[in-house]
């Protein structure tokens, strides 16, 4: 059974999430057949997929977000009509908001997993004049002159959606089976990454980004994924093709503005070739030629649906183009899809895919002969990433490497809600955690994503952190719970004696449970 235990916990812990507590059994389930177990999310295309209510399209989001934008300039307008017969406004916080954000409490946090909603406080400026007088002691002046109504602030739908969207993929993650589709996702969500952060289109459509562009191929063929995420509105805001105007084009030609390289070096560097992957910087302005005219339609909807892909031919390069030895000819849209299934199928991106697929799931340091395996299979079936997760799974290299790869923030959170048997009914304390441990969500500091390491997240400062947030479960959870009995869900005969016996001499419940939370058995993969 020790053996069966060891190999459920590779199977839970290094393609899934972790077992799940309560009466899940995923742990017994992983011993009796550990690669069966793993693989059957593999059978299962649909599940990767993710639906919820409220969720909704690019397009949608876009016109949202353009409307909202809209509303903020007209709420903006109509205060400076009103500024001039309104009275002083309260002296501001002496602490800005986002200091506020900053300074948030563990505890504050932990309450909202726990389900316990704090009631929002009005703030200081939105209360009566009179109400705010009398709680000085003070009385209204009756001869005070009557003060303007402030024009009502539209709703915030920038956050509102981006909340949403987080809410159904933590949500997923925590009560799905093994976790191994999702865990794909956020591979290749962070390979392909965007940044929440670039501006309120690029935060409405992170999660529609996720859901439309990466979802959909995640089992299906790379060079689909490539072209579904290089044309999506989100991608292409980010790095900014929007703006990339072909010199000689009908467009360029009328403006001053001209090529933006960004996107095509992106494609190159970090999305397909490599660094060293057999491309020079005149292949990344042939590139970026050859997708001038990938953009995505305004608020005006002048060459399609708002926030929508479109290709506006006015923008696009005229003429062929060479890019690594080989002619496009001038096709307009076409060009560029050619250009990019022929890259997708190069043996550079053979071999860079594979290599930081094994990196991810296996060693820091990838095995040389599982990564020559995983790029033979890339190539002779075309890209198919099903087949390249099952060759994964069906290694030897894979399962009997040492579970030494530290959790993301992002893997060790949700590990720990999977195995405290917490559905998360409110984003609030996962976005705030992954704020404070460095991996706020879909918000990475550039295009090559966050780091794959566990010298990136090893660092003491951030284990620091990830023990204060563990404290803080342990304080407010561990009382009714018994941590020995959530070890057996976890690991089983696989859980050292180390941290058994931790657990053990721990003084409390709520320590013991901080302790379970830190130990490698919640924190390796």
């Amino acid at each position: 059974m020790a053996r069966d235990s060891q190999a459920a916990l590779v199977a839970l812990n290094r393609f899934g999430f972790g077992a799940r507590g309560g009466a899940s059994g995923d742990l017994v389930n992983a011993a009796s057949d550990p690669r069966g177990f793993v693989k059957a999310e593999l059978a299962r295309p649909v599940g990767v997929l993710l639906e919820a209510p409220g969720l909704q399209s690019t397009p949608q989001l876009g016109q949202a977000a353009f409307a909202y934008q809209d509303q903020v300039k007209q709420a903006r307008e109509a205060a400076k009509t009103a500024a001039p017969t309104e009275a002083p406004a309260p002296p501001a916080d002496p602490k800005p908001d986002n200091q506020l954000r900053r300074n948030l409490s563990l505890n504050t946090v932990m309450t909202e997993i726990a389900g316990q909603r704090a009631e929002a406080k009005p703030a200081a400026d939105s209360k009566p004049a009179d109400t705010a007088m009398k709680a000085d002691g003070m009385q209204p002046n009756a001869a005070a002159p009557p003060t303007a109504a402030k024009p009502a602030q539209p709703l915030n739908v920038i956050q509102k959606t981006f909340r949403a969207e987080a809410l159904a993929r933590l949500q997923r993650a925590v009560m799905v089976d093994c976790g191994f589709t999702e865990r794909l996702v956020v591979f290749w969500s962070n390979h392909f990454c965007i940044s929440a952060s670039k501006g309120e289109l690029a935060r409405m459509w992170a999660g529609a980004f996720e859901r439309e562009a990466i979802r959909p191929h995640v089992l299906g063929r790379f060079a689909d994924m490539l072209k579904a995420v290089e044309q999506h509105p989100a991608m292409l805001f980010f790095l900014d093709n929007q703006q990339s105007l072909g010199p000689d084009s009908r467009a360029g030609q009328n403006r001053k503005r001209g090529l933006n390289e960004n996107l095509a070096r992106e494609i190159m560097e970090l999305h397909t070739l490599g660094v060293g992957g057999g491309y020079i910087q005149e292949d990344v302005t042939s590139l970026a030629r050859i997708i001038t005219g990938w953009t995505f339609a305004g608020r005006k909807g002048q060459i399609g649906a708002p926030g929508s892909f479109a290709f506006n031919a006015n923008a696009h390069q005229p003429g062929p183009q060479v890019l690594l030895g080989k002619t496009y000819d001038a096709t307009g849209l076409a060009q560029g899809e050619a250009a990019l299934a022929d890259i997708a199928r190069h043996p550079s991106t053979a071999n860079f895919i594979a290599t930081k697929f094994v990196r991810h799931f296996v060693a820091d340091d990838p095995p040389p002969a599982l990564v020559a395996r995983l790029r033979d299979v890339f190539v002779k079936t075309d890209g198919d990433l099903k087949a390249l997760a099952t060759a994964l799974v069906d290694s030897d290299e894979a399962w009997k490497a040492p579970l030494t790869k530290m959790r993301s923030p992002y893997d060790f959170l949700i590990a720990s809600g999977r195995l405290l048997a917490r559905v998360p009914e409110d984003p609030g304390f996962y976005l705030n955690s992954l704020n404070l441990l460095g991996q706020p969500l879909w918000t990475p500091a550039g295009p090559n994503g966050f780091p794959d390491t566990t010298a990136a997240w090893a660092a003491p400062e951030g284990m620091k952190l990830r023990l204060d947030i563990a404290s803080q479960m342990g304080a407010r959870l561990g009382p009714n719970i018994d941590p020995l009995d959530l070890l057996e869900f976890a690991a089983g005969d696989a859980a050292s004696t180390e941290t058994r016996k931790t657990i053990e001499r721990a003084e409390s419940r709520q320590q013991a449970l901080a302790l379970l939370l830190m130990s490698p058995e919640l924190q390796r993969r």
